[in-house]
């Protein structure tokens, strides 16, 4: 499932690297997918609606075994 998830960021990467962000996968275990948002992404004050409401959104759509997507530093 973690190449899975993998392929499914590198397709939202670019959005967020048009943006001055980036995404970091840092793991993916019993459905919860947990990334470290970069660059511009990571002090940003959306940065907690880009992760639910766009990545999370996205990954969910794409792979319905995940359950949620979480934020780590």
């Amino acid at each position: 499932m973690q190449d899975k998830v993998q392929a499914v960021i590198d397709k939202i990467r670019p959005s967020l690297q048009a943006d001055g962000g980036d995404l970091e996968l840092v793991s993916v275990e019993d459905g919860v997918v947990k990334v470290r948002l970069q660059g511009a992404c990571k002090g940003c004050p959306m940065s907690q609606m880009t992760l639910k409401n766009g990545i999370e959104k996205i990954l969910k759509k794409e792979i319905p075994e995940v359950d949620r997507v979480e934020g780590v530093e």
